[in-house]
């Protein structure tokens, strides 16, 4: 049984965790891996749209998405946007990433080698990931503009949509320690913390929802 206050700090967490950006028209669309296909269905908006003109995904598989995804990441979410009317020369993929880093770095030198110039991103990821991504993206790709996005949801809507509210809490714990620890680490820019968002992630801490909490010498990962 999660407590009425553990349900309170993981909305705390949810909202500081996404970016608030108004999305806008941007050189790319760069779609980052993951188990949730509502990536590949946001990134397919945008393009219908008029938003953006291209569409990179990336990303390999993790232990989250082997089973579902077995061909990949990126495949998988390119597959969902063909088949969802996307041309497919307009869809690009980056499968070899395994981690935020490897996304942005990976997809930036695939877009070099395309020969396209890119002077804003729009960066989509799954909510609670959205200001790790943009941290992310900030210190591997500075000199263009990244404006965050997600799939439009709820927190008890996100909660509702993966089945397990304890992994959901789990996932976002360990989303905010890698935004304390990754900037000493180089892997990110920083991101100030409020005092009521820490607050609020060691109480979750200490009630035990620390499946994806990583050590603070371990290598940028999902």
């Amino acid at each position: 049984m999660i407590s009425t206050q553990a349900w309170a700090d993981a909305r705390k967490l949810w909202d500081f965790h996404q970016m608030h950006h108004e999305p806008r028209p941007c050189s790319v669309a760069v779609g980052l891996g993951s188990h949730d296909l509502g990536v590949a269905d946001t990134a397919v908006d945008f393009y219908r749209r008029g938003m953006v003109p291209l569409i990179v995904f990336t990303g390999a598989t993790s232990r989250t998405t082997e089973d579902r995804m077995p061909r990949g990441e990126a495949i998988h979410y390119r597959e969902r946007a063909v088949a969802l009317g996307v041309p497919a020369a307009d869809v690009l993929v980056e499968p070899q990433a395994r981690n935020t880093g490897e996304n942005i770095s990976l997809s930036r030198a695939l877009l070099a080698e395309a020969d396209v110039t890119v002077s804003s991103v729009l960066l989509i990821s799954k909510p609670y990931e959205e200001r790790r991504a943009y941290a992310t993206a900030r210190k591997l790709w500075p000199e263009v503009e990244i404006v965050s996005a997600s799939t439009p949801m709820t927190f008890d809507a996100y909660v509702d949509s993966i089945g397990d509210a304890s992994l959901v809490l789990d996932m976002l714990v360990g989303a905010l320690q890698r935004l304390m620890i990754y900037p000493k680490q180089g892997f990110m820019i920083p991101q100030p913390v409020p005092d009521d968002v820490v607050a609020a992630y060691e109480r979750l801490r200490r009630e035990g929802f620390t499946s994806r909490i990583v050590a603070d010498g371990t290598p940028a990962g999902r």
